[in-house]
């Protein structure tokens, strides 16, 4: 069996990202007797100028995509996509657009657990976000997210309050975007193939059995 790994770069405050993680969730799901994946989720910023507390989401989001009909039409199509996926948006629940920096800090110590919590952490944060509203720019939130998820609520609380990471997270996004990233999400396959945007199951399992199939000849050659 092949072994391939996804970098999954990606922001938590982004619909297309939660929607291409259950796309991914299921082509993994489908190839799970072909194909060994590992999956790492990797920082991006749609929004690193917000202040940590966040602003009014329904205003920052009609002054980005052109005003509140563009807002409804977007809610509307992603709503209908993340059905079919099995995803509940509840845009209507989503109060405050926030820095996600801190987030993304929470889902770097995850990884240090293994993919599983990482796993766990990265679906809580999109959880919460998307679906029941909860602000994931407030510690204490992502306290609480890292808690269910399987991190030590005290080490999380410690670590959220000092500066740990904080460079290291964002040399990672500068990373992203020197490689060319300029949306999300974006998955790097094996360290050398690209595929942009929230792919059908279909898509992303062609690709992930493609990719395995070279592997495996590159092997047998």
């Amino acid at each position: 069996m092949e072994h391939v790994t996804i970098d999954v770069v990606s922001d938590v405050v982004c619909p297309w990202c939660y929607l291409g993680k259950a796309r991914l969730d299921k082509a993994i799901a489908e190839l799970a007797s072909e194909i060994l994946v590992t999956v790492s989720w990797r920082p991006y910023q749609l929004n690193p100028d917000l202040p940590p507390e966040g602003v009014d989401h329904k205003a920052h989001l009609a002054a980005k995509l052109g005003g509140d009909a563009a807002v409804a039409r977007a809610h509307k199509t992603l709503t209908a996509l993340g059905h079919a996926d099995g995803v509940a948006f509840n845009f209507d629940a989503v109060k405050i657009s926030p820095n996600t920096l801190d987030a993304h800090r929470l889902i770097r110590w995850a990884q240090a657990e293994g993919a599983d919590i990482q796993a766990n952490v990265v679906t809580g944060l999109f959880r919460a976000n998307f679906e029941e509203g909860r602000n994931v720019g407030d510690r204490e939130t992502l306290i609480d997210i890292a808690q269910a998820g399987g991190l030590d609520r005290a080490v999380v609380t410690t670590l959220l309050a000092s500066d740990a990471d904080t460079a290291d997270v964002k040399t990672e996004i500068d990373m992203a975007r020197d490689m060319g990233v300029t949306g999300v999400p974006c998955f790097i396959i094996d360290s050398k193939y690209a595929v942009m945007g929230a792919q059908s199951v279909e898509a992303l399992t062609n690709a992930l059995r493609d990719i395995a199939q070279m592997k495996n000849q590159a092997n047998i050659n």
